[in-house]
């Protein structure tokens, strides 16, 4: 195994973007906070894959950039993991050729930066609603990543359901040419959904986390069944969950795409949760069959 190529200037990795797109290089994108994990790699692998579909090798990218414009006072930007070295050995095994790691964010946001990318309707509700600002800090960074890395297709995950959907939406309204795609959430043996943040949990506290997957892997059961009342999905899923000593954050059932509430709960629903475990804040969602 190699490591990937590392570069931390933002404008020498622009340069060797553009070089490559107009040599005819078909690009895909993985942007991450770092941190990695086997949810990061499936994306990878998928970007390898979908890199060299031309039937040429193409390039495939990845970036690590813990982006403080997405994180409000008191969240855990300062205590976010960071692991460079073990995340390039990562990003080698997953076949990714460069990597892009600013030093520091003002390589990012120089000083005087000024422009702000807000999706006003698809951010509203859900994380939105709790975490203010965020979603704007997301979609500026990643609209710069975009610019940067001029890349045919990006890939995100799945656990972050309302962040796909407002980053496809952005990509669509700006004619930003670059195919958004969303890969299922890898989870762990029992269920827990893969994340960064899972680092913070204590032992305990990691027992007590997979009550969140049963919950929504019954309430899957229970739509399944028939139940088509999203009151009393929310109500079932609330209660499996905070039993467990979980504070709920939200249980929301919403269209997949608008993320705006249901009056019933069809095919394709979307069921969404978040939840504390002291300081940590997990979130998670499944379709409804």
């Amino acid at each position: 195994m190699s490591l990937p190529e590392l570069i931390r200037d933002p404008a020498a990795w622009q340069r060797r973007c553009i070089a490559s797109r107009d040599a005819g290089t078909r690009i895909a994108l993985v942007p991450t906070m770092g941190y990695l994990h086997e949810g990061h790699l499936s994306l990878m692998h998928e970007a390898r894959r979908r890199a060299d579909e031309g039937g040429r090798p193409g390039l495939a990218l990845a970036t690590i950039f813990v982006n403080p414009a997405q994180f409000g006072p008191g969240e855990d930007l300062a205590r976010y993991p960071r692991d460079l070295e073990g995340d390039l050995a990562k990003c080698g095994r997953a076949g990714i050729d460069i990597v892009l790691a600013p030093d520091d964010p003002s390589a990012i946001y120089p000083e005087g930066f000024q422009t702000w990318v807000d999706v006003e309707q698809v951010s509203k509700g859900l994380c939105g609603d709790r975490r203010p600002g965020h979603f704007r800090g997301v979609a500026t960074v990643v609209a710069k990543l975009f610019g940067l890395s001029r890349p045919h297709v990006a890939l995100f995950g799945d656990k972050d359901w309302q962040q796909f959907q407002v980053l496809r939406r952005m990509a669509a309204d700006l004619d930003m040419g670059v195919e958004v795609v969303g890969m299922p959430i890898i989870r762990e043996p029992d269920g827990l959904a893969m994340s960064s943040r899972n680092a913070y949990l204590s032992a305990e506290e990691r027992q007590r986390a997979v009550a969140i997957s049963r919950a929504l892997g019954d309430a899957q059961r229970r739509a399944g069944q028939g139940e088509r009342d999203p009151g009393r999905l929310a109500s079932a899923v609330r209660e499996a969950i905070e039993a467990a000593g979980l504070r709920i954050d939200y249980v929301d059932l919403a269209h997949p795409e608008t993320l705006r509430a249901v009056e019933r709960a069809v095919p394709g629903t979307r069921l969404l949760v978040a939840a504390f475990l002291g300081r940590t804040r997990l979130i998670d969602n499944v379709a409804l069959p």
